[in-house]
């Protein structure tokens, strides 16, 4: 069953209102096993709407709208669909008592234009809205069903739930997996899995870049939900051969979850000094649940005077070799190292930019040290991208080798 989702209303189409609805619905119809290959907004003009219904009867099998159900002269959706499927509108008693009900219930006055609301398509049924006073429709029709909800995400939410689900369910199961890698980029891994030949017609494999990260998505489905667990079960397993070292986690976990939770299996702390990330790290480490088990402390010492007084880095390395620098970032390293009570420590300096670049020291260049009682590494990397960007690749990579580090150790 191939689905179209329609949100309607001028508030969405002009930025005023966010469209959570589309976000929400194709959830839902993904957990049902239900395609949805279609997202339509159109503002509440007639013409264009009628319009986008047209075409989404010509090529979906579901079509969901939200909103324009309401009493107003600009809610016309009924009256659209109606007039597309050939079908005469009429004026349900039942509804327009229950309509009438409502309003007394809540001591307040029934215009005529709410008598709107109780108008239905010949031969469609109303869907209960227990939270406004607009009930949805739903029509069956030519192997078409339509459904018609509120724009209200707290009334068509409701009413998906309760009883828009018995409506469209089919046999069809839809799983997915998501695969977290970290330290390979997109088009290196994406050439990688299409060597490996792992899609077939009904499982799709999908990567995408999310800041530092890449996640694999593997989207499988069939009418035996077993076979197609085992399906994406058995794609899992080839991933973790072929990409062992840059797996961090599946179903989209941060890394700092993974982080936080080897550091605490391990009874490892850690301590942070952080210069052009400005205590990005520390903040992603503290996001997570049992940070205060494992963080012993973090700095961000920005400036040189800092790195001196905090962490005594001495100031002819500085002079010498510039804050940015292996040597700036081992001196950090160590001098916190020596300072704290802690099992690792990761030390930052670069240039996130727009500014401070040089030919030879270009925006984008970043120092780690990621140093233990018996070993350490510094990492020289140079990311692209605007400052934001910069400072959150650098603070997965770094994360990412707090994680290598606890692999070994």
């Amino acid at each position: 069953m191939i689905a179209e989702i329609v949100t309607i209303g001028t508030e969405i189409t002009t930025g005023s209102t966010l469209n959570t609805n589309t976000y929400y619905l194709s959830q839902k119809l993904f957990e049902l096993g239900i395609e949805t290959h279609y997202h339509t907004t159109v503002d509440d003009d007639e013409e264009r709407l009628k319009r986008v219904i047209e075409i989404a009867l010509d090529r979906a099998d579901l079509i969901i709208t939200t909103g324009g159900l309401g009493p107003t002269k600009d809610d016309m959706t009924k009256e659209v669909i109606a007039k597309a499927l050939g079908l005469e509108l009429e004026l349900d008693e039942e509804m327009k008592k229950k309509l009438q009900d409502m309003f007394a219930r809540t001591g307040r006055r029934m215009s005529k234009n709410n008598l709107k609301q109780a108008l239905r398509p010949k031969g469609a049924s109303f869907i209960e809205n227990d939270n406004g006073t607009a009930p949805g429709i739903f029509i069956n029709k030519d192997n078409k069903k339509i459904i018609m909800l509120p724009g209200p995400p707290y009334e068509m939410n409701n009413m998906f739930e309760k009883h828009v689900k018995n409506l469209i369910g089919d046999e069809t199961v839809i799983l997915s997996k998501s695969v977290n890698t970290v330290g390979i980029g997109e088009s290196n891994l994406e050439s990688r899995l299409n060597e490996l030949k792992l899609a077939t017609p009904n499982t799709t494999i999908a990567t995408f870049a999310k800041g530092g990260t890449v996640e694999i998505k593997i989207i499988s489905k069939g009418t035996d939900r077993v076979r197609v667990q085992e399906e994406i079960d058995n794609i899992v397993g080839r991933l973790r051969e072929e990409f062992k070292d840059y797996i961090y986690g599946y179903d989209n976990i941060n890394i700092e979850e993974v982080v936080v939770k080897m550091l605490i299996e391990k009874g490892k702390k850690i301590g942070l000094c952080e210069s052009c990330t400005g205590g990005l790290v520390s903040s992603m480490i503290t996001r997570v649940p049992g940070a205060s088990m494992v963080l012993d402390r973090a700095i961000v010492s920005y400036s040189n005077d800092a790195k001196v007084e905090e962490l005594g880095v001495n100031p002819s390395t500085l002079e010498k070799y510039g804050a940015v620098s292996e040597e700036t970032a081992y001196e950090m390293a160590k001098g916190l190292l020596d300072r704290g009570k802690v099992d690792i420590v990761v030390s930052i300096t670069g240039i996130a930019g727009p500014d401070g670049g040089s030919k030879e020291k270009p925006v984008g260049l970043v120092y780690l040290c990621v140093m233990t009682r018996d070993n350490h590494r510094v990492i020289k990397c140079n990311f692209n991208g605007n400052r934001q960007t910069i400072q959150t690749r650098t603070a997965i990579k770094a994360l990412d080798e707090i994680r290598k580090v606890l692999i070994i150790n």
